[in-house]
């Protein structure tokens, strides 16, 4: 969860330390900190809260600690110990001269805290963290090489971790070493980067090793030498970074998470280029590797997925089922890990994460694959752990996601559950080729649908100012759409902090009526179809208890204003395609409502955008 980077080269380490964090801010932002070689002694700043908060604590003394020539920093979401200065990272040992940043969960941090303090260690934090910065202080000690030491203490480690070791006595060098948390280095002229993700480093080089589990990396201006856990050496493999750093801007908006709204009908088009060429051409998704015959086999279809990307998986089940008519579980990946695994090699395995880094997601993935399943991964991040782990992979193209609600990259796994149920359908042979091209055709047009929505936002802004002050919220939907009533509920809550649920329609009157009243607003997604006419039904319901009552439609019924105290137009579209075009307006409704409550859009409370950690 929390975000590292690390520098060690010619240029001021203080800056590319703190602007390097400003990119990692998704990741957490409790607490912060930072240290840097200074006059041959590692000095240490720490500050709770935002990012700002150390910024302002380094200003008067921000020119002396430029002329470092390396050091560490840490953006922290909380785990162990409450968010303050004292467990904010760095952690160093008691003399101060060996410091580490950690991103993840030391599991037997207990023990080792108990084995230490009877070697004389003193624990200043209630952190996990500072039980390794002990452990590998003691190694130090022991073997008087820091390599080694790392080498050696993670050895007796438990648990996830992601970790940068500078020692004062090691000049102009930083070990870093992973398990199971994502970490890079980044490769420049005489200089190299360390970080937790792409965003830190791309605007200074596009040259990174991605370091592989139980691998540590040595890194001094000049080289960067890599090794196994035993310290046999390797050699390392150099990518080219996928990622332009113009789009870590807000473009003019005034949130990230607006703009990247705004980004999904191109989202959406970018998709579908090279995959859906033409609406009677058959789809084309080469990094699917299964093949004719297995597809043909499968028996069954698992997805794993966590928050957001679990109501993305929900409306893909809805998808796969009724054009494939293969059944379809769909879990969230933190149940799934904690029950036996029945896959096997005729069940293909999905796992849908927009970083492709959630952690119980991988390890999910992980259990299926050792039973033989066919593991397919849907991702924003082609370069993350998931994708390497992946048989297959559909990676979604909707580019850096900035704002921790997600957004476009909901909408883009949306469209590749819509490609990969079509592309299964026509190997398959037994759905009705029209239907299929028909709803290629609406794929194809859904931009322009989404862009109508997009420029005719002022009735969702007016919605909002009006239920801007609801403490609880309840949206209702059936069907396919019912994923998209968690969803936007899910959206509310992220960033306005409004109590929101999402119900399916006909479960209202089986106990939570029993809230409705004049102060509660419900909103119904009415989407033309199958059941628009049980949901007007459930409406009707919500209505005669009193509560204020919002359609979300593409519906010409006049008479619905009888029924609805405000009703949000969408364009017409086919009922199977629909939660793409009716998300849309839901994510705007939590922005404004969040945006009018003064709240922090891109980084709301508690909440990180990379679940690192289980």
């Amino acid at each position: 969860m929390c975000g590292i980077v690390g520098y060690v080269g010619e240029k001021p380490v203080v800056d590319i330390l703190l602007e390097g964090l400003s990119k990692l801010e998704y990741r957490g932002y409790d607490s912060s900190g930072i240290a840097v070689n200074c006059d041959d002694k590692i000095e240490t700043y720490k500050a709770k809260g935002k990012l700002q908060n150390l910024r302002n604590l380094i200003e008067p003394i921000h020119g002396k600690l430029n002329k470092s020539s390396y050091g560490i920093g840490h953006i922290r979401w909380a785990t162990h110990g409450s968010p303050n200065e004292i467990n904010a990272h760095p952690h160093s040992c008691n003399c101060g001269k060996l410091v580490i940043v950690h991103n993840g969960i030391i599991e037997n941090f207990k023990q080792l805290k108990e084995m230490l303090t009877n070697c004389g260690c003193e624990f200043r934090s209630q952190t996990d963290t500072e039980t390794v910065a002990h452990l590998i202080a003691h190694k130090f000690g022991e073997y008087n090489d820091l390599k080694k030491a790392v080498s050696e203490a993670t050895k007796q480690i438990e648990g996830t971790y992601a970790l940068c070791v500078i020692h004062q006595d090691v000049k102009d060098t930083i070990v870093v070493t992973k398990r199971n948390a994502p970490l890079i280095i980044g490769i420049g002229e005489n200089e190299h980067y360390v970080a937790s993700d792409v965003p830190a480093i791309i605007q200074y080089t596009k040259k990174a090793v991605y370091l592989e589990d139980n691998q540590i990396a040595v890194l001094t201006p000049s080289t960067m030498e890599l090794f196994d856990k035993n310290l046999n050496k390797l050699e390392p493999k150099v990518e080219i970074l996928p990622w332009e750093s113009m789009s870590l801007s807000k473009m003019g908006f005034k949130h990230f998470m607006l703009k990247e709204i705004h980004e999904q009908p191109d989202v959406v088009r970018n998709i579908l280029t090279d995959k859906l060429t033409g609406c009677d051409e058959p789809i084309q998704l080469n990094e699917v590797k299964l093949t004719k015959d297995e597809l043909k086999k499968l028996n069954r279809i698992q997805v794993v997925a966590c928050g957001t990307s679990l109501h993305a998986a929900m409306v893909g089940k809805y998808i796969i089922e009724s054009l494939c008519s293969i059944p379809v579980d769909v879990e969230p990946s933190s149940e799934y890990i904690y029950r036996k695994t029945v896959t096997d090699e005729n069940t293909l395995v999905i796992g849908v994460s927009q970083s492709g880094e959630t952690a119980d997601t991988i390890t999910a993935i992980r259990q299926s694959k050792a039973r033989n399943s066919h593991i397919l991964v849907i991702t924003n991040r082609p370069d993350s752990t998931m994708a390497r782990d992946a048989d297959s992979l559909l990676p979604v193209n909707a580019g850096i996601e900035v704002s921790v609600a997600a957004t476009k990259s909901y909408v883009a796994q949306l469209v590749s559950f819509y490609l990969l149920a079509i592309y299964i359908a026509e190997i398959q042979g037994k759905m009705d080729k029209d239907t299929l091209t028909n709803i290629k055709n609406e794929l194809v047009i859904l931009p322009q649908k989404i862009e109508m929505i997009l420029a005719h936002k002022e009735n969702i802004q007016a919605c909002a100012r009006m239920y801007s002050n609801s403490r609880n919220f309840i949206y209702i939907a059936r069907g396919i759409n019912y994923a998209t009533a968690l969803e936007g509920a899910l959206k509310l809550k992220e960033i306005s902090y409004i109590n929101a649920t999402g119900y399916p329609a006909g479960e209202l009157k089986h106990g939570p009526i029993a809230m409705l009243d004049e102060t509660l607003p419900v909103l119904s997604i009415l989407m033309s179809g199958m059941v628009y006419d049980k949901i007007l039904s459930n409406s009707e319901e919500a209505k005669a208890r009193n509560a204020k009552m919002i359609a979300l439609t593409d519906s010409d019924d006049e008479n619905l204003k009888e029924l609805f105290d405000f009703i949000i137009k969408v364009p017409k579209v086919q009922e199977l395609v629909s939660p793409i075009l009716s998300i849309v307006p839901l994510q705007l409704l939590a922005y404004y409502i969040a945006e009018f409550l003064g709240k922090d859009v891109d980084q709301p409370r508690n909440l990180a955008k990379s679940v690192t950690v289980e």
